[in-house]
């Protein structure tokens, strides 16, 4: 069995998992609009942490840290059967644009010391979940006995420019899921969950990973497939794993970037597998969508849900704007929640889920 906990969260509401639940919970969103931050000095709404640039490897640094403290023993890092992951798409591109990842890693290996060699997933928006899946992955095969998973996005210049090139971004909050809604935006943040083979090591009662997958429909560069198939296979395979039916899943945290074309395969997706009647909603209006991170920050938000029997509702959301009806979450749903599902795609036609339920 794997059992996952010890989950912590930063962003611009709170630095542990429980501030941003409450946060969220009260309907306080990270974005806001900034002028001059877009390309040709554009405005622009993001989800930042704060007004002037964070350091990424200080937000790695303290997101570890703050998970470790949630352990009955922190120096379980320093074990050489605990390993270290990072999800991210871009790393430290402020810093250092030809290697943003290495120098941040090595800062933050030699001052949590650990002994394993660390591993950094960079798979476009599914990092966070696929490093997740990983990690159980790691851990069953008896290769190491904890895993810590650490996913962490900065916004930059590159990303921003990005994003605005491919016409992606709103200029409002985004609405996922909404009939109105107009595109992403992007967020900054760090979110850390531990899993492990033992339910001891943990200071509150952690959740039992079930077990999750990927799946790539090959659709197109930045486009997911019209019918869903690749988040309908992963799911599927999921559930398998899970050994969990479509009628014990109670809770669907979705990607949910408001893009026309991700919410709609996924509503699609959802409905292929049964899981139209679900409770689902999307935290990007919340956060705006931290790439790397988010996979991280929106299954530690999950945990959250479970210890906390409260479903959070899908910020923007008023009117379906999906051809295939879904039950997204106008407002927060309390009730027993024992399982949920994550999900995440990305660039390219990847897909990953997984499925975590109440120990």
């Amino acid at each position: 069995m794997v059992y996952i906990g010890a989950e912590n969260i930063i962003s611009n509401v709170g630095k542990t998992a429980e501030e941003n639940f409450e946060s969220i919970t009260s309907g306080a969103s990270c974005v806001k609009f900034y002028e001059n931050k877009g390309f040709d000095d554009a405005g622009v709404f993001l989800g930042r942490i704060g007004e002037d640039q964070v350091s990424f490897t200080s937000l790695l640094l303290q997101s570890v840290d703050s998970a470790l403290a949630n352990l009955h023993s922190p120096d379980l890092i320093r074990s050489p059967k605990t390993l270290w992951i990072l999800s991210s798409t871009k790393g430290d591109l402020n810093s250092d644009i030809n290697d943003p990842f290495f120098p941040a890693i090595s800062d933050v290996v030699k001052k949590i010391g650990l002994k394993s060699r660390p591993v950094c997933l960079s798979n476009a928006c599914v990092s966070g979940v696929m490093a997740i899946n990983m990690a159980g992955q790691y851990i069953t095969s008896g290769r190491y006995d904890h895993v810590v998973v650490t996913g962490c996005d900065v916004i930059s210049d590159f990303v921003t420019f990005g994003f605005q090139a491919l016409f992606a971004m709103s200029n409002d909050v985004c609405r996922p899921f909404d009939k109105n809604r107009k595109g992403i935006n992007l967020g900054e943040g760090a979110a850390t969950v531990i899993l492990s083979k033992e339910k001891n090591v943990f200071n509150q009662e952690p959740s039992i990973y079930l077990g999750g997958s990927s799946s790539n429909d090959a659709n197109h560069i930045s486009g997911p497939s019209r019918t869903g198939e690749g988040l309908k296979r992963s799911i599927e395979k999921t559930m398998t794993k899970a050994n969990i039916s479509d009628s014990e899943i109670d809770h669907i945290l979705a990607h949910g970037t408001a893009t026309l074309y991700n919410d709609e395969m996924e509503a699609i997706a959802f409905n292929r597998v049964g899981l139209e009647q679900v409770p689902v909603n999307s935290l990007k209006g919340f956060y705006g969508h931290t790439l790397g991170a988010a996979g991280v920050i929106e299954t530690a938000i999950g945990l959250q849900s479970i210890r906390n029997n409260i479903m959070v509702s899908s910020f923007g959301f008023e009117e379906q704007g999906t051809t295939q009806e879904i039950a997204v979450l106008k407002e927060n749903k309390r009730g027993s929640l024992e399982t949920f599902l994550k999900t995440s795609s990305g660039f390219g036609g990847c897909n990953s889920t997984l499925i975590i339920q109440r120990r």
